[in-house]
């Protein structure tokens, strides 16, 4: 039996460059929540309409989302390294739209195009692993890349706040656009790096540089900078030529003759930076039919449920004519799939026990670690002098700070722990974890000792991520593993939706029943007709947390039957520990 291939360094840098690739991206989520009212100003937003600010943050997630599985199956047919060089310029691209948006339309724009970008780096990312590595040594690598990728959420706050704190909220925008650009021009020479073989072209500068320079000008267009415009001599560029529309100034009809000029020249030149002319055989084997219902159900399921109050509501006042679209696309995805010659998911694909179950699990997962991101920091706001965001984003960092070290753990100890029984472990701690959040009380949070049970949540999760991986790569075939690691990437996040909508439902109902126990205001105030006494506001409070109470009992049973699937499902013939 021939020995497995040494594992090249420029391999490594590759997945390195990946990883880190992807946590920027996860970062980039995060960042969010600190600029956002500072973004809500710069389109004239109060902060008290901020149900009309929630696209910036969904744009993100749809993109984010929607997309992957046909994002996915390409890196299947055109190479990993092609595919994450084109998330990262899409990703950059994003990030200028965003930094120059001059309306809060504009913004989402590009916040959409940052989120298939981002998105878009996952996929191959996870299957770059299962091309480099055997299945006996995934196990570090994929701890590394979940490791990386989750560290993008402890960083981004941090991140930000720095930025912030010496520029306005689209220099994190610039920065990222900068960043992504590095990340390409080192991955670049690297593209061989994979075994999976490419089919790509040589670098066509010319057109490399006219795209650029088209970029460069929308981006000046848009941000239309004070001291450019004010400019005598300069000034001139954004005086528009008829009408008042930044549009048909000078500088805007420059931009539009550097586009057309790329795009003929991609049209044109022998070896094309877009390589074109594959486009059609792609599409033939892509099935881009199938992949745009998937993607039109996915995105009607992401905007019903990423667009309601998680404290107040379950679904967006939009569900109504979203969910009958999501019906009817994955009916026609369904059919789709049974009918077309190559579907967007190949027949077989996930035909193993294992491959499959691991989707199932992933769902479960994503719906227990929800109950955490969202409800720790409302149960921090909640109780006392917990009041301000930061504070309540501080808590939750506790739980963050232990994900990407329960996923190197769990990565290291693959090598030790049969999948099965490590995932089923990783979740009953994290049950372990939120049973105990649903005993806090309104103090409980001063108490250090409850950073054990915050970290052993955090670490639960995290030793999972590993194994579920592992078990998926290990039991599909190499020609699919773009498409199932995006399916098990949708898996988890469409559980995370569902699953705080279905806890939030649990959760509410708890609150109205506690709250009908309350005595009148009158009663707890003594007759003073004072609406707002503290025993009012504590016996309001009180509700609340049962509330909480109530989310975090749900949360430790998703968790737990997550633990019970992995168990079951993940088990392979042999059930025995990675050597």
């Amino acid at each position: 039996m021939s020995s497995t291939p040494a594992i090249r360094p420029a391999s490594k840098v590759l997945l390195g460059l990946a990883a880190v690739a992807i946590s920027f991206a996860a970062a980039d989520t995060y960042v969010v929540v600190l600029a956002l009212p500072k973004m809500m100003s710069s389109v004239e937003l109060d902060l008290n309409e901020l149900q009309r600010a929630a696209p910036i943050v969904s744009g993100f997630l749809l993109g984010y989302v929607a997309v992957l599985p046909l994002i996915g199956r390409i890196s299947d047919l055109r190479g990993r390294v092609p595919v994450l060089l084109g998330s990262l310029a899409i990703f950059a691209v994003g990030s200028i739209v965003t930094a120059a948006a001059f309306n809060l339309e504009t913004i989402v724009a590009g916040r959409l195009i940052q989120g298939i970008g981002g998105g878009g780096l996952i996929p191959p990312t996870l299957a770059l692993v299962a091309d480099l590595w055997p299945p006996h040594k995934r196990g570090l690598p994929l701890g590394v890349v979940g490791a990386v990728q989750e560290l993008g959420s402890v960083l981004g706050p941090l991140y930000g706040a720095a930025v912030l704190a010496f520029g306005d909220w689209r220099t994190i925008f610039w920065l990222n656009c900068a960043i992504g650009l590095v990340l390409a021009s080192a991955m670049l020479p690297l593209r061989n790096a994979a075994r999976q073989k490419v089919t790509g072209n040589r670098a066509d500068w010319i057109g490399g540089v006219l795209g650029a320079l088209a970029l460069a000008g929308l981006a000046l267009v848009m941000a239309a900078p004070t001291r450019l415009v004010q400019d005598v001599e300069i000034g001139r560029a954004y005086l528009p030529v008829t009408g008042g529309s930044r549009w048909l100034t000078p500088l805007a009809l420059t931009t539009f003759g550097l586009s057309a000029l790329f795009v003929v020249r991609v049209l044109t030149a022998r070896h094309p930076l877009l390589a074109w002319r594959t486009w059609p055989a792609l599409a033939r084997e892509t099935d881009v039919w199938g992949g745009l219902l998937l993607t039109l159900g996915l995105g009607a399921v992401i905007l019903t449920f990423a667009s309601a109050d998680p404290e107040s509501g379950t679904a967006s006042p939009d569900a109504p004519w979203l969910v009958p679209i999501a019906v009817v696309a994955f009916v026609g995805f369904a059919v789709r799939q049974r009918r077309a010659p190559r579907p967007l998911v190949p027949r077989g694909a996930l035909a193993d026990r294992a491959a499959w179950g691991s989707l199932v699990v992933s769902f479960f997962i994503g719906s227990a670690l929800i109950a955490a991101l969202v409800d720790i920091p409302f149960f921090a706001r909640l109780t006392v002098d917990r009041d301000s965001q930061l504070d309540a984003a501080l808590v939750l960092v506790r739980f963050l700070v232990a994900l990407p070290v329960g996923a190197l753990l769990g990565g290291w100890l693959l090598r030790r722990v049969p999948a099965n029984v490590l995932t089923c472990v990783a979740m009953l701690m994290s049950a372990a974890a939120f049973w105990h959040m649903s005993t806090w009380g309104p103090t409980s949070l001063d108490n250090q000792v409850e950073t054990l049970s915050l970290v052993l949540g955090g670490l639960g999760f995290g030793l999972a991520i590993a194994p579920v991986n592992s078990v998926l790569l290990e039991h599909t075939a190499d020609a699919v593993h773009g498409i199932t690691s995006a399916l098990l990437i949708v898996a988890r996040m469409i559980g995370m939706l569902l699953g705080i909508s279905a806890l939030t439902t649990i959760g509410l109902r708890a609150f109205y029943r506690a709250s009908e126990r309350i005595p009148p205001a009158s009663t707890l105030c003594g007759g003073t007709g004072n609406d707002l006494c503290q025993a009012y506001k504590d016996a309001l409070r009180d509700a609340g947390i049962t509330q909480l109470h109530a989310v975090f009992v749900g949360a430790a049973g998703a968790a737990v039957i997550a633990a019970v699937l992995g168990l079951v499902l993940l088990r392979s013939p042999s059930d025995q520990p990675q050597d």
